[in-house]
């Protein structure tokens, strides 16, 4: 049976269900047997919580799972959110002893649906980086060649999805969090637009840069996922008060009329040859199938992410002070070198950074006066090996970091929703994605058009090879 069920699509294995083929109870005895199996070289997980999710599965009745699309459906969850009576981690000795008191919004969301958590997914500490790296928990790996990086920080959620120890996972994204690592392991990540998805419950790593993110096989699972854990919550000072949209209703559209936006800048620059390929046939298709597409131009790049960094640093501090004076001790020297840069940033370059970014908001955001949809590959590099500190591409060094997200980093400091797909596969066996932006809250046409593209066989690609 696990070869059968590891791989499906939410929404077939919610057939499955429906028709009897399989009960909520097998589904989790399925997933736990891979997870035990898978976890040792995935390093996927920190915390499982299996035996709470069967007991559950075995409650569910029939009516149960003729509602919510994710009845009866397990999945995980980043160490940063809160899971009531679970400890919280955030991947980092500091929080050894975190039990939390009640679920972070997206949890509550998903288990009124009744979903079925099997556990918390392994992260870059504290989600202070984009490889994964992770010296407590160990380092998630890519699926498609467990030699080379899944990704950060959502690192866990992504492998986990991989391997095929849940169908689906929530992550977060301040950077590229959640895109980065699903483009690199061929899956669907997905930020919605800043405020959509409440961050009440999470830990906090830059309040104006988190969002929650989703990590799904499909745009069909990432659509109703994202119907599930939308809406609004006063405790979160950034959520948005205002109606959570049929998001499924999307997939029935195509491209015919869209204006897809081609960045002239920083975009198309410095990447791989065959990304770069592989995003051009993506643009044929979409024009054989009546979109337009439209160039457009960026603000000036250059010093985007010093801007980025400016905020994140002294956010980051503010939100770990208490546990400095206390625990300074068990962080990572990484995570400690970060903060003591936030200590070195004064509040005249904080609020000079912060002028930026709303400027950057602003002038993006007049770039959909001319296009319905942004289109860009969602990362510069394929997956890299474990361990790579620096890449160089066309003469420039890049640290390894800054690679993996340099095509999506812009998008949390516009709050922009933004979404990564595969559209190819590498000669180097590895999988290819490009990112579609939308404006904010049009998460409906960055999904219609992702459908669209997925639904054309030329942009599939091959499950990785976990199994053999």
């Amino acid at each position: 049976m696990s070869n059968d069920i590891a791989f499906q699509s939410v929404k077939t294995l919610r057939s499955m269900l429906q028709r009897g083929e399989v009960t909520p109870v097998e589904l989790v005895d399925t997933f736990a047997e891979r997870i035990e199996r898978h976890n040792p070289q995935s390093k996927a997980f920190i915390t499982t919580t299996i035996d709470t999710a069967r007991e559950k599965a075995s409650r569910l009745t029939r009516d149960d799972l003729t509602g919510s699309s994710f009845a009866g459906i397990p999945y995980a969850s980043k160490d940063l959110f809160d899971v009531q009576g679970v400890r919280t981690s955030a991947g980092s000795r500091v929080f050894h002893d975190r039990i939390a008191k009640k679920d972070a919004f997206a949890i509550a969301k998903l288990r009124a649906a009744q979903a079925l958590s099997l556990g918390k997914t392994n992260l870059h500490e504290f989600a202070y980086g984009a490889t994964g790296e992770n010296e407590v928990y160990g380092t998630a790996v890519n699926a498609y060649d467990p030699t080379r990086l899944a990704g950060g920080s959502s690192s866990g959620s992504a492998a986990a999805v991989a391997f095929g120890l849940v169908p689906a996972a929530l992550g977060t994204d301040t950077g590229g969090s959640v895109r980065a690592p699903a483009a690199l392991n061929g899956l669907v990540g997905f930020k919605p637009t800043i405020g959509r998805v409440p961050t009440s419950g999470v830990v906090p790593y830059c309040w104006t840069l988190d969002h929650v993110g989703l990590m799904t096989r499909t745009i069909a699972d990432c659509a109703d996922l994202l119907s599930i854990v939308s809406g609004y919550d006063p405790s979160d000072p950034a959520s948005v008060n205002r109606p959570v949209e049929n998001y499924p209703e999307a997939l029935d559209q195509d491209v015919s009329g869209l204006r897809v936006g081609i960045p002239t800048n920083f975009y198309y620059e410095r990447a791989d040859d065959e990304i770069l390929e592989a995003i051009e046939r993506v643009k044929e298709y979409l024009v054989a199938n009546g979109a337009k597409l439209v160039p457009v131009t960026f603000p000036d790049m250059e010093h985007s992410r010093t801007v980025s960094l400016t905020v994140q640093m002294p956010e980051a501090l503010s939100a770990h002070s208490a546990y400095l004076q206390e625990r300074g001790d068990l962080y990572s020297a990484d995570f400690r070198a970060g903060l003591a840069l936030g200590q070195c940033i004064l509040a005249e370059h904080y609020v000079k950074a912060k002028r930026f970014i709303e400027i950057y908001r602003q002038q993006t955001n007049r770039l959909f006066d001319q296009v319905d949809l942004i289109l860009t590959p969602a990362t510069p590099e394929i997956a890299q090996k474990v361990g790579t500190v620096k890449v160089t591409r066309n003469g420039v060094n890049e640290a390894i970091g800054n690679a993996i997200t340099r095509f999506t980093t812009f998008f949390n400091m516009t709050g922009h929703p933004a979404l990564t797909m595969p559209c190819a596969m590498h000669t180097q066996g590895l999988p290819i994605a490009l990112q579609l932006v939308g404006p904010y809250f049009d998460e409906m046409t960055v999904l219609r058009a992702a459908h669209a593209i997925e639904r054309s066989d030329q942009f599939s690609i091959p499950l990785p090879k976990v199994d053999a």
